[in-house]
Formats: C-alpha cells, structure tokens, sequence
C-alpha cells in the first residue's frame, strides 16, 4: 500500500459580507481569479456579493480589471500573461461560449473573455496563448459555469441575501478546496469558516499559501495534506517499543 496525497481541483466561493471593506474585498477577488491567468487551483471563482453591496462591488471590480495590461509576463508591467496552452485557452473559450448561451452576461465589456494579439517593442507578434478576463453576472448555481473548474481567468459574480443562504450555496459543490470571507464583524468570520466545507480559509484575504501551514482539501477536492507540521505524521509511521528491565510478573506458577 502506497501512502499518497492529492491535491486536486476546485471551484472555491469568495463571499463578500455588507460590512466588508470593499476595496480590499475587490483587491482579492482579483488575486483570487487574474493571478496566474486564473491557472491555480484554490481560486475563488465564485463570488458571493451581498445584495446591499453587489453593484458597487461590481463596479469597482468592472474599472479595476479594464485597467489590466495584458503582455509579456517577463516584463514588470505586464499584469495577465499568458495560458499555459493552445488546447487549454479553446478549452476555457468553450466554456465562455457555454456560459453565453446559458443566458451568462460578460460584466466589464463586450470584448471580455477575446483573444488578444501581443506584441513585442519592435511590433512583432510574439507567441502565446492570450485572453482577456472575463467578469460574468446574470448566474445561477445550476450553471455549468458556476458548477465546473474553468481553470481560466473567468469570474463569476453571484448575489445573496443572507448569511444561512450563502453557506448552503457555497457548500452546494463536489469540491473543498479553499474559501475566503470578508467582513468586519469577527463573530460573522469564525461562525461561516466553521460552516463552510473548506481545507483552507482566509478571512479579508486570499490565496495566501505559507508553508507552516497545512494545506489539505475535503471532498473531492484532495486526500491527505501537505505544508506544516502535520504533514510529517503523514509521511512517516510510527512505532511502539516495550522495553522491560527488571522481573516479569506472571499468573503462572
């Protein structure tokens, strides 16, 4: 029997409270859906926005993302590089496509989700698979866009009313891997993260990821755990030693 863990895929709710600082709030959904062009597993794809906030909260996030230069990730003002692939960038494409006609509307502009032609100083084209973010509304949990891991730098941005609403919805998914909640209200943190089905959380924050901490997924998101103290107990096996230095009493004559 060989020991192994599994770190697999998600689609992670991004919840936002009333109360939550919004700027912030915005700042990590975009880490939580551009960074890496939207390639990394734990990504909170899903955002819940509380209906007080959700148009604000959209809008912000709508001017932030246009604001994005798409380019050459060698270059330090490069904010969206490249898809890791051909097949992957018509595989997330498809899923664009899926989302539209399901009656998906792109948020931050007709062009949302186009392929994009870079190219270097002198003008030449220059290889890769480029595309611009998409911000999707007009969702709902039965969508196969909200359902299933696009793995690309697509967003979903999904209203809720109330505290219980959210958790059920966030937990209504196959996968575990992470989730992230913003409020300002400490008790409102501790009782959702207790409430959700996640191996890693963050409260006003995302996608940070140091090594001192264990990283594990629940459901079908993984198996076993990785980082950390406790992933030494994982990895290694135990053994018990008796070990006796004087008579041995016995019940026999």
């Amino acid at each position: 029997m060989i020991p192994v863990t599994m770190e697999l895929g998600g689609k992670s709710p991004f919840i936002v409270m009333s109360d939550a600082n919004l700027k912030n709030a915005v700042s990590a959904s975009m880490v939580a859906n551009w960074y890496s062009c939207g390639e990394i597993c734990s990504n909170g794809t899903r955002v819940f926005v509380q209906r007080p906030v959700y148009d604000e909260f959209l809008k912000q996030l709508c001017e932030r993302t246009s604001t994005l230069k798409i380019g050459n990730p060698l270059k330090p003002d490069t904010d969206i590089g490249a898809m890791v692939s051909k097949q992957h960038l018509e595989r997330v494409l498809n899923y664009i496509k899926i989302g539209k006609e399901e009656g998906a509307k792109a948020a931050n502009g007709d062009d949302a989700g186009a392929v994009v032609q870079v190219t270097d100083d002198d003008g030449e084209c220059k290889d890769g698979y480029y595309m611009k973010p998409l911000v999707f509304v007009n969702c709902h949990d039965d969508m196969k866009i909200v359902k299933e891991e696009i793995f690309g730098p697509v967003m979903v941005v999904l209203p809720f009313d109330t505290e219980e609403e959210v958790i059920k919805r966030a937990n209504d998914t196959p996968y575990g891997l992470s989730a992230g909640i913003f409020t300002q209200d400490l008790g409102t943190a501790h009782r959702m993260a207790a409430a959700i089905q996640a191996g890693t959380m963050w409260v006003n924050n995302y996608n940070l990821a140091p090594t001192e901490m264990p990283w594990r997924g629940y459901k079908k998101s993984g198996l076993g755990q990785e980082c950390g103290n406790a992933v030494i107990n994982y990895w290694t096996q135990e053994k018990s030693i008796y070990i006796e230095m004087g008579d041995v009493d016995s019940p026999y004559p």
